[in-house]
């Protein structure tokens, strides 16, 4: 039996700690996983579903986007990847008694731990006018009353229709075509929060935002970089293909403030080996300060034109513009100014160059450690310059690989999930449909929160996610939301967005990953697209948590008709009733997806969508070949008494879901208010391992952003920077503190001050 949700939020004013482990996965994730399904789903129904899990006649992990071999083990799932399944496919249930005994100002108070920890939603609810509570709603009057305010408007660019990188291509094909047949681009994703650094890079330099490789280049590399990421959490399946690529001779540099226990070994579950021993994943672990990653790979750069013969001048000749200008920059780089940005020694940086000069085969992966600066996109772009020099992209074995988070966001921007799409996405969704696109950009996640905050937007609609939780600057956006006539969020559980409503407020469950999908045609499926640009079908088989719940498609159709009426010509009935429907649309619409239906059929695990580069050599960029650039230098400054706050996930979490209050690879457990400090930076602050403080961010705004009580844990981070968690510390992070050009908020490079704090 599946054991009862907590009564009250747990106290978590005295976490234990305890030093960080030193490896990954192995019997103690095997437990972990086992506890966790069996409180969430029982023993019978654990079974049942985990071994549905990433398999091809199973479904997709609603977790993160790392792609599976075409050769499955019979266990295709990582302890997360089990926890997330376990979160939607749980037997607790939150029906509207709930809601009648507990008024929104009570959900407002509880921890988003709390909140997702009830269960499953099983009624569309209500939050009227002036009402304190959710209600039980119809969803004929649900749909009614987004229509009621949508029309409205006095703009279609007053509304805002957010998509959750969870959400399914065929939900996110509709979504778009609405919102656009509605008439405005106002399409942010969470993708806006996360890769976009990536894609705005990637677009620029090699043609298409998505990374180059394969897991089976992975497997043939001679040199893995992986940078600013913490796969053994956060994309824990991960560590297989760096596994096997270790076993098949290949290196691995890990570059990153903290030492991650993922990247130091790999107990793998699925062999007896791996349970008992293990694997040594890291060869060379580069503990860079906060924001140095351009520095150094800048200095690689110029280290590797330095060397005689280093450089692919054939590849570079055929195949790139504008190395000239980017060799006179990177002829530039300063030693002394590179170990001032990184922190890093001069040793460490010639070791990693024997390693680079090595390898014939090189890939850099990379993650939010990246992509979340000011100078993220200028970043990304160095390490395109890296690998460009010795000829690494469209080589087997080599190239780009952004790891994505969640489990089709990448799907969703090739869906047209976008406030920036290009003239031949709309000309060709205009074409088959028989509408006319707007042509003006939209906005994106930081503009959309501005707007709300201006009174610009006034409608908020949310397919998945948790938009306040994961947004920075929590009291300007909650502010935000509050201005807002209606937010409307399509959800399967609780969160903190459901607790910050406009003056009309619904929540609309729907059908899960996990959920079997009957529809009047049948049986459904739906499709995702992971970080490799593999399309596949994903089959949820267990009964819907409730009788009253609607999928994704079928309420974005429904809502398209109470908004359109008459007017619309699309046929959205017939794409409720029938999602090969829909897929037959997104074939003649975006490109690499013809014959969508047909090649489901005859791919059981599914297709790779074409990539340029990586299939051809051909860069599709506005030279027609790949691009060098050469960006100043930067990496952030810090003052005197203050330190670089990154935030982060515990080991328990998942984006802004938390499963639990430990965080096992870290020695965290029993509570999230806690801020990792170098030692040696604490004692010139004079705090004690175990003091309380208060996290104070400073902006050029001067405004106040406060985190208060936070334990103090010694930690070996890197000199300069300290780490907290997400959501908690995302009140620190300024809103106009962003990334060029993508407008990624800056998270991972925030400057704190550390006040001594009564808490305990």
């Amino acid at each position: 039996m599946a054991s009862k949700p907590p009564a009250g939020d747990p106290v978590q004013d005295a976490p234990q700690v305890a030093p960080p482990q030193h490896a990954a996965a192995g019997l103690p994730a095997i437990g972990h996983t086992l506890r966790m399904s069996r409180a969430q789903m029982g023993v019978a129904r654990t079974a049942r579903t985990l071994l549905k899990v990433n398999q091809k006649d199973g479904f997709d992990c609603p977790g993160c986007a790392w792609p599976e071999g075409d050769e499955r083990h019979v266990a295709e799932f990582c302890e997360n990847g089990a926890k997330a399944v376990a979160e939607e496919a749980t037997l607790r249930r939150v029906t509207p008694d709930f809601f009648a005994a507990h008024p929104i100002a009570d959900l407002a108070t509880r921890s988003g731990y709390w909140l997702g920890q009830q269960g499953r939603i099983t009624h569309p609810v209500y939050a009227a006018e002036g009402a304190d509570r959710y209600e039980p709603v119809s969803w004929e009057r649900a749909f009614a009353i987004i229509a009621e305010e949508l029309t409205a408007l006095g703009s279609p660019d007053e509304a805002v229709f957010y998509t959750s990188g969870r959400t399914s291509n065929e939900a996110a094909f509709l979504l778009q075509l609405f919102a656009r047949e509605f008439g405005t681009n106002n399409l942010p994703d969470c993708s806006n929060m996360c890769h976009e650094s990536s894609g705005s890079a990637l677009t620029e330099t090699i043609g298409i935002g998505k990374g180059s490789v394969s897991l089976e280049d992975l497997h043939r590399a001679d040199l893995i970089i992986v940078a600013g990421q913490n796969p053994g959490t956060n994309h824990p399946r991960m560590l297989s293909a760096l596994e096997k690529a270790k076993a098949s001779g290949a290196r691995i540099i890990s570059v990153n403030p903290l030492p991650e226990a993922g990247l130091e070994r790999f107990k793998n579950p699925q062999t007896p080996q791996g349970m008992i021993k293990g694997a040594s994943l890291t060869d060379l672990f580069l503990q860079i300060r906060i924001g140095g990653d351009q520095a150094l790979f800048r200095l690689l750069n110029k280290l590797v034109l330095e060397t005689d013969g280093a450089v692919d001048r054939r590849f570079v000749e055929e195949h790139t513009h504008g190395f000239g200008e980017f060799a006179a920059a990177a002829t530039a780089a300063d030693w002394d100014e590179t170990l001032a940005a990184t922190g890093l020694t001069r040793d460490e940086i010639e070791r990693a160059l024997r390693m680079v000069l090595a390898s014939q085969r090189t890939i850099v992966c990379w993650a939010m450690g990246l992509t979340q600066h000011k100078h993220s996109v200028a970043t990304i772009r160095e390490v395109v310059n890296f690998l460009l020099l010795r000829g690494n992209i469209g080589r087997p074995g080599a190239g780009v690989c952004p790891v994505r988070g969640h489990s089709n966001v990448q799907g969703d921007r090739t869906m047209g999930i976008f406030e920036r799409p290009s003239a031949g996405f709309l000309d060709a969704l205009d074409k088959e449909f028989g509408i006319t696109s707007p042509r003006h950009h939209g906005l994106d996640v930081v503009r959309a929160i501005q707007a709300l905050r201006d009174g610009r937007a006034k409608v908020f609609f949310a397919m998945g996610g948790n938009f306040v939780g994961a947004t920075p600057d929590t009291g300007v956006t909650e502010a935000a939301m509050r201005r807002a006539r209606l937010t409307v969020h399509v959800s399967t559980k609780l969160n903190r967005s459901h607790a910050v409503t406009g003056t009309r407020a619904l929540i609309l469950p729907t059908l899960g990953r996990t959920d079997k999908d009957v529809q009047r045609g049948g049986k459904q499926f739906v499709t995702v697209e992971d970080s490799m640009s593999l399309v596949h079908a994903s089959r949820g088989n267990l009964p819907p948590a409730s009788p009253h719940l609607l999928s994704e498609p079928a309420i974005v159709a429904r809502m398209a008709r109470a908004v359109l009426g008459e007017a619309s010509a699309t046929p959205w009935e017939e794409f409720e009733a029938d999602y090969a429907t829909i897929r037959d649309r997104i074939a003649r619409v975006v490109p690499g997806f013809e014959d969508f239906n047909a090649r489901l059929a005859a791919n059981p695990g599914g297709f790779a969508l074409p990539h340029a580069p990586r299939d051809e050599r051909r860069f599709p960029t506005r030279t027609g070949r790949a691009n060098f650039t050469a960006a100043p230098v930067e990496y952030p400054r810090v003052p005197e008494g203050r330190l670089l706050l990154q935030t982060l996930r515990s080991h328990d979490q998942y984006n802004t879901t938390i499963y639990g209050l430990d965080d096992r690879y870290r020695g965290i457990r029993g509570g999230r208010r806690v801020v990792l400090v170098h030692p040696d930076d604490a004692r010139e602050l004079g705090l004690a391992d175990g003091a309380y403080t208060d996290l104070v961010s400073e902006w050029t705004d001067g405004t106040e952003r406060r985190a208060p009580g936070f334990r103090v844990v010694h930690y070996p981070t890197a000199r300069g920077c300290a780490a907290a968690y997400y959501p908690e510390t995302n009140v620190l992070v300024p809103l106009d503190s962003t990334a060029d050009v993508s407008n990624t908020p800056a998270s991972k490079s925030v400057v704190v001050r550390l006040e001594q704090s009564p808490s305990a």
